[in-house]
């Protein structure tokens, strides 16, 4: 399941994130729904309930898995038993890859549970590129990294993110899950133009993208995953679109979790805005 420039990974069309809420719903009426994305620490357990629902998806559904603790920008060593962990999880899934978050999740052995900014600077970047390349020679697989959303910056910044994000990439010889909302998000936050980041990114290193509401929280807009898409995400994702073109697409809902058929209509949404700009570049 690894990808070179002569096999790519395949696009599997419009899918959602995988939640307990719709763990019946999706395997009685799937409707819309091609592929899902499961949360990796939610079945890195050496057996029970959790691991029979996903044997059940996984005979039904293209699976990708998504972890949110990796945390490959810390300063405390990788977690060796985790990454064992993930990699025995990706030999029973066999996911159609993997992703995580470029950002860090803790220090000193301490978890926040929250996704943390890094600085972008060229040290933090070589950090991160040489952390990476450990990962993926343990995995045996390209990674996916996901920007996250952020409220502060740091001083020292000597790189835009979408600078350093393509950077890492490069370097690296990662992809990049690119989450428009999170996109927009930090543009309102840190007044850049969410278009430029769309500019900066090299195409052929997209290869899903995550769409997710948010809320907000006086001048700030917060990363809550709570919420339908609001318009100027969907206007994003049709720039998204005309840059990177065909894409696997899905819906994140973390909490107030809607009946499925809300989320299949979004699914619908992003078909109807994408299929026109896939035609006129076809």
């Amino acid at each position: 399941m690894n990808a070179t420039p002569d096999h790519p990974l395949p696009c599997l069309g419009y899918g959602l994130g995988l939640r307990v809420d719709h763990y019946e719903a999706l395997l009685e009426q799937p409707g819309n729904v091609e592929w899902l994305e499961i949360v990796s620490e939610n079945y890195m357990v050496p057996g029970g309930r959790p691991l029979a629902w996903l044997e059940r998806f996984r005979q039904r559904f293209p699976l990708v898995m998504h972890g949110v603790s990796l945390s490959i920008g810390s300063s405390d060593p990788l977690d060796d038993g985790y990454l064992a962990r993930l990699s025995a999880l990706a030999r029973r899934v066999e996911p159609a890859w993997i992703s995580d978050h470029l950002c860090w999740t803790g220090v000193q052995g301490v978890n926040l549970h929250d996704l943390m900014p890094l600085p972008y600077t060229e040290e933090a970047l070589a950090h991160v590129v040489e952390r990476v390349g450990r990962v993926q020679d343990v995995l045996r697989r390209r990674i996916l990294l996901e920007n996250v959303s952020s409220y502060i910056s740091f001083a020292d910044a000597q790189l835009t993110e979408w600078q350093f994000l393509a950077a890492v990439a490069e370097r690296a010889d990662c992809l990049i899950l690119l989450d428009i909302n999170n996109i927009h998000v930090s543009a309102h936050n840190h007044g850049f133009s969410p278009l430029a980041y769309l500019d900066g990114i090299p195409a052929a290193r997209v290869q899903q993208f995550h769409l997710a509401g948010h809320e907000q929280g006086g001048p700030l807009l917060i990363d809550t995953h709570d919420a339908p898409i609001v318009d100027d995400v969907w206007q994003l994702y049709r720039q998204a679109v005309r840059r990177f073109g065909r894409v696997s697409t899905m819906i994140e809902r973390d909490d107030h979790v809607p009946p499925l058929a809300e989320l299949m209509a979004e699914l619908d949404c992003a078909r109807q805005l994408a299929l026109p700009l896939l035609q006129d570049a076809a």
